[in-house]
């Protein structure tokens, strides 16, 4: 059975997205709550899938150093499984969404170098049904919000 979202659950998923690893006791002071209630309140949440996981976030030290663009992929539709599998096989590849409009996917591609992008980008566009791309290199970010205070 799934509960709907109180303000509290609410409150301690921005906790979580800010600092998954903060401790249940820091979590619990700062949402006024014993820590016990924390500690059933995440099980909860995981147990309900509203939180699948947790991971890592870059730092500005590796966001910085590293070439992001987004490059739009449209596919023939029954060769759309292997070139997803190709993508995920890709470590430089971060995402992928299927999209709505002229595009099939957005894929966002981060690199140590414009000469990997290059390479990497002629690569994808070389698959089998990937029949047109178009890229966007990222020139700096004016909004995030996924990203480390």
């Amino acid at each position: 059975m799934t509960h709907p979202l109180d303000d509290t659950d609410r409150q301690l998923l921005s906790l979580l997205q800010a600092n998954a690893r903060e401790s249940t006791a820091t979590l619990a002071r700062r949402l006024g709550l014993a820590r016990t209630t924390v500690v059933s309140r995440i099980a909860r949440l995981e147990r309900e899938g509203v939180v699948a996981g947790y991971g890592v976030r870059l730092g500005a030290r590796m966001d910085s150093a590293a070439v992001r663009a987004w490059c739009s992929l449209s596919v023939l539709p029954q060769t759309a499984p292997a070139v997803l599998r190709a993508l995920g096989a890709m470590p430089e590849v971060e995402e992928v969404s299927a999209v709505s409009g002229q595009f099939d996917y957005l894929v966002f591609l981060r690199c140590p170098s414009h000469e990997r992008l290059d390479a990497l980008l002629d690569q994808i566009g070389q698959m089998d049904g990937v029949h047109r791309t178009q890229t966007s290199i990222v020139l700096s970010r004016k909004i995030d919000r996924r990203s480390v205070g």
